[in-house]
């Protein structure tokens, strides 16, 4: 059996990483497009407007929020 060096391994982490948000980067635009264009369902309490990102920053944060759970276990 051969034995991957530290930095090797993180790179190949890292590659795989990467393409795993690149597979599931449609199905989070989808849904962040989805949550745009729905009404939204609860009113800002302080009167200002939350500050809000684009519908490809949103879908980016959710993938990198999800994708992490792809490595555990």
């Amino acid at each position: 059996m051969r034995t991957m060096v530290p930095t090797a391994r993180l790179h190949q982490e890292a590659l795989q990483f990467r393409l795993i948000l690149a597979a599931t980067y449609p199905c989070f635009l989808a849904a962040a497009a989805f949550n745009r264009v729905r009404p939204a369902r609860e009113a800002t309490r302080s009167g200002f407007a939350p500050a809000r990102r684009s519908v490809f920053g949103e879908a980016r944060a959710m993938a990198v929020q999800a994708i992490p759970f792809a490595f555990m276990g």
